[in-house]
């Protein structure tokens, strides 16, 4: 088994080379045979990597810990979803998974576009296959998953010679973790599509925006695997790490937001180039970011040059993206200044008071966050290069930095999408803004009276009122336009809305999402924390909340051996139950992690971590905290996804003329014909 998922990797390679060239060739040289031939080989890379990647899942079901892979990331004890995840647990496992992604969007991409596009898609397979490329050299000759496991004298160990493995990593034996990876994926792999068909549009000197009409939905569903794997990350984070908290600007949670940012702006400045011709240059460079913005992301996360639990270990895989990623910007970089007379604006901008503008500062504020948490990230890598110390920013830096841009996001969020193409009237801003202006104010001065002196959670729960009640505002006046006309209830009325309109209405139900997950971050202002050693009967308090040990267990189960707390919560006198938090440390490979005990409430969690034992192993170490509104993150996140998923249906409206157009034409050769 080992041997055909080795030769698969390889043929692929093979396969990959041929199609970029093929492809590329056969478009110049007029050959069509040599086009429809990378395309059969950008099937049989699909097929291949697929067959690669179920020996080596198989290998990881089956325990066969011949294989390096397998014995370093999976055990017997494990579960079998955890022995699936395993898969990309590690360094080379990880790396397949990509190619595997990488490999299945090309194929999709090249199926359901094999009649159109016949000038650009031919190079559009090229810059694909260009990067399954480079990942099957990594696959191939770099980081292996097909290595077995050896004696000293070079032979391969049977076997029964080998009885266990070291077990996944205990940090990622959680559920969600079965999900988040493939997510953050699908959305850093998936961002190669419209790179692909931008560099096609830029080498074809593409005229009009063929190119974005058909990766809109590519770059949307890609954009919500990415927005659904940093959610993920963040629970994860948040349950599983122990720290109390769901985001910690880690360098690996920098590395998946960066691509989310830059693709956003993306999203929102495509609009820009389909009404009015305007910011051609600028998406072409905004996707090549994102697109490149992966291959960093991915570069941190395996090369070791900085410090996460999230990183893979240090590893001379580093040098392969660097050269990688400098070889293509400098190629993109060139491309683009050789084809700007091809991406001049058709309009020009007509007032600061507009739609165009608003996207404009949108995408602004998005690429100087953006900036903002690459320099962090990139800071420590750079000041060790600079001055041979390696220097990190803390959380406080990031947040000094980011709690104002975002505040100016949010405001935008509310605007930006009232205002009318090329210039909003008085009379119109009047109209939209007055009510939730009012609103707003009333609000934040409605917590001040109420004792709230910090400033920016008051900012942050006015512009939250403000934003929510322009979304709000605007699903009502339509809704109670078409309940008129129709005859129907306003809730049916809205559905209806949202179905002629599910890009518009689908993009505002984001924008809830947004307002929602703002709420939720504003109540880290007010978080409650306490620290205390408890034996049984012991008693601590934190906030409102009053502790009480009744009972400390300990055991043990093939998989890891527990410490466990389980601990009695009342407040003001109200019994609410017991928490249970766990100290588990993991047998096969000696790490050990934590379970969270927590009450989620909307209004506020109690979260109750297991810190470990005291030092004469008598005492648990009991960390409590109070975080207000934290549900509202998830909540807001899966509005959020929602939203996406409506932005994903077609319009009702689109599809009434589509279907008359169809009926036309059908008329037309009908009438032809006779």
């Amino acid at each position: 088994m080992e041997n055909l998922g080795a030769l698969a990797i390889l043929l692929a390679f093979c396969a990959a080379i041929y199609a970029a060239v093929a492809s590329v060739v056969g478009r110049i040289k007029n050959k069509p045979f040599l086009v429809v031939s990378a395309q059969r080989a950008v099937y049989a890379v699909w097929g291949l990597v697929t067959i690669a990647a179920g020996v080596l899942v198989h290998a990881m079901m089956t325990s066969d810990f011949r294989f390096a892979y397998v014995a370093e990331h999976s055990n017997r004890a494990m579960p079998t979803l955890y022995k699936f995840a395993a898969w990309w647990g590690g360094q080379e496992g990880s790396l397949l998974f990509w190619s595997w992604l990488l490999a299945t969007y090309a194929a999709v991409a090249t199926f359901t576009n094999r009649r159109r596009h016949r000038d650009m898609m031919p190079y559009v397979i090229g810059v694909l296959m260009t990067i399954q490329t480079f990942f099957l050299i990594l696959n191939n000759f770099v980081a292996n998953a097909f290595q077995m496991l050896a004696t000293s004298e070079g032979q391969v160990i049977g076997l029964d010679a080998l009885r266990d493995g070291n077990g996944l990593n205990p940090l990622l034996q959680y559920p969600a973790m079965a999900i988040h990876p493939p997510m953050l994926y699908l959305g850093y792999v998936g961002f190669a599509l419209p790179f692909a068909f931008a560099i096609g549009s830029l080498i074809t000197r593409q005229p009009g925006e063929a190119w974005i009409h058909t990766t809109r939905r590519w770059t949307l569903v890609t954009w919500l695997f990415q927005s659904t794997g940093v959610m993920l990350g963040m629970a994860w984070a948040y349950h599983v790490l122990g720290w109390g908290g769901y985001w910690g600007w880690d360098p690996v949670e920098n590395a998946s937001l960066l691509p989310w940012l830059s693709g956003t702006a993306f999203l929102h400045s495509v609009m820009m180039q389909e009404k009015k011709g305007m910011m051609k240059v600028w998406n072409i460079v905004l996707v090549s970011t994102t697109f490149f913005l992966c291959i960093l992301g991915t570069f941190l996360t395996r090369s070791g040059v900085v410090q996460s639990v999230h990183a893979f270990s240090r590893s001379e895989i580093g040098k392969y993206f660097v050269s990688f990623m400098a070889i293509g910007i400098a190629a993109t970089i060139y491309l683009i200044l050789d084809r700007l007379e091809y991406l001049k604006s058709e309009s020009e901008l007509e007032s600061v008071v507009s739609r165009e503008s608003s996207f404009l500062f949108n995408n602004l504020i998005l690429l100087a966050s953006c900036f903002a948490v690459l320099w962090g990230t990139l800071f420590p890598v750079i000041s060790e290069y600079a001055t041979g110390d390696k220097i990190s920013l803390d959380a406080d830096w990031y947040n000094r930095l980011m709690v104002p841009i975002g505040l100016f996001l949010l405001f935008l969020t509310g605007v930006g999408p009232l205002f009318a193409w090329r210039r909003t009237s008085v009379d119109s801003l009047r109209r939209n803004f007055q009510w939730p202006g009012i609103a707003a104010l009333l609000l934040i001065g409605g917590l001040v009276v109420a004792g709230m002196r910090n400033f920016y959670a008051l900012i942050s729960f006015g512009f939250c009122l403000f934003v929510a009640l322009t979304v709000m505002i605007e699903f009502f006046k339509g809704g109670r336009s078409i309940a008129a006309k129709n005859n129907m209830n306003l809730l049916h009325a809205m559905v209806e809305l949202t179905h002629r309109n599910t890009r518009r209405y689908g993009g505002y139900l984001v924008h809830m999402g947004i307002v929602l997950m703002f709420i939720g971050f504003t109540g880290h202002a007010f978080n409650q924390s306490e620290v205390k050693e408890l034996n049984n009967g012991d008693r601590m308090r934190v906030g409102s909340y009053d502790l009480k040990m009744v009972n400390l267990q300990q055991g043990e189960n093939t998989n890891y051996a527990w410490h466990r707390a389980t601990i009695q919560v009342s407040k003001n006198g109200h019994d609410l139950g017991t928490l249970e938090p766990e100290k588990r440390f993991y047998i096969a490979s000696k790490q050990g992690t934590s379970e969270i005990g927590i009450r989620q409430r909307p209004n506020e969690d109690l979260y109750l971590n297991f810190g470990g034992m005291s030092d004469d192993n008598q005492r648990a170490v009991i960390q409590a905290y109070v975080f207000p509104l934290v549900s509202w993150i998830w909540i807001g996140g899966l509005v959020l996804i929602g939203g996406t998923l409506i932005c994903l249906v077609p319009s009702k409206i689109k599809m009434q003329y589509a279907r008359t157009e169809v009926v036309g034409i059908t008329k037309k050769h009908a009438t032809l014909q006779s």
